[in-house]
């Protein structure tokens, strides 16, 4: 067994050389100076050779755990040199699957998925928001922590209600990552009930018939798209909310005449 005593003593040659230690474990002296840790094996009968690093960057002590290491590998098994490989690949792709590589995927998909432009917007906006502080991060290796002081970030400048919706827009991108096999956890998740929620304010009912009737006069005099102008005027009759009142307007505009009330531009469930 080597000793480091005597690996420092000794000296480059015109050839390179080899230094046995144990188990498969040497030193390569080169001519020009290095000291190369390498191990010897055979993984199904093919003789293998795998370096460790150079000495003295790699003292003896770590030389021989790794040689030990990749023994244990192969009592299971396993190929060192494989699992380095895959681990060094693994490696590489972590480094390049960002958050904002996975949040542009992930507002793709959104895109295929004909997902209203607004919607797409301040999905856009959500993480242009999360870009400065974890953007460029490996999705798999973003902590809770990191998380929350981005969040805690919005929350400081007083927008509560952004700071909750940027954790669950975040929470999203997280388990689209786990999803596609990118991220072992969801660190929003963990984080349900750190920030700070709002006082929701309620606007107050238009309960006085006066009031009533001058909205219902402004809004026949509403100057602007007859589309909206109409749509204004059908609401205080069927009582949807504007998203509904919409959908409704566009798919009776697309769609085939409704057999029921013909004329009218909602069916009855509606009314």
């Amino acid at each position: 067994m080597l000793t480091t005593v005597q690996i420092n003593a000794l000296k480059p040659r015109e050839k390179p050389y080899k230094v046995a230690d144990e188990k498969g474990l040497y030193l390569l002296v080169s001519p020009s100076g290095s000291y190369l840790w390498r191990v010897k094996f055979r993984f199904h009968g093919i003789e293998k050779k795998m370096a460790l690093g150079r000495y003295p960057d790699v003292s003896l002590k770590e030389a021989r755990k790794k040689c030990d290491e990749a023994r244990e590998q192969l009592s299971g098994g396993q190929d060192p040199l494989a699992v380095r490989l895959q681990a060094k690949v693994e490696a590489e792709l972590a480094a390049r699957t960002t958050f904002r590589v996975v949040a542009d995927e992930f507002i793709e998909k959104m895109e295929r998925e004909a997902k209203a432009p607004a919607t797409l917007k301040k999905a856009r906006w959500f993480r242009d928001l999360l870009d400065p502080s974890i953007g460029h991060r490996p999705i798999a290796d973003i902590t809770a922590h990191e998380l929350l002081q981005s969040l805690k970030r919005l929350e400081r400048k007083g927008h509560h209600e952004s700071a909750i919706r940027l954790r669950s827009f975040s929470g999203r991108i997280f388990r689209y990552a786990v999803a596609t096999l990118r991220a072992q956890h969801n660190p929003a998740d963990i984080l349900r009930g750190a920030l700070t929620t709002p006082k929701v304010k309620h606007h107050a009912a238009l309960l006085d018939p006066v009031k009533v009737g001058e909205l219902l006069r402004a809004i026949d005099g509403y100057g602007g798209k007859i589309e909206t102008r109409i749509a204004l005027q059908l609401a205080p009759h069927v009582y949807l909310r504007p998203g509904e009142l919409r959908k409704g307007v566009k798919r009776r505009s697309k769609g085939t005449p409704d057999r029921r009330r013909r004329g009218t531009p909602f069916s009855d469930n509606m009314m």
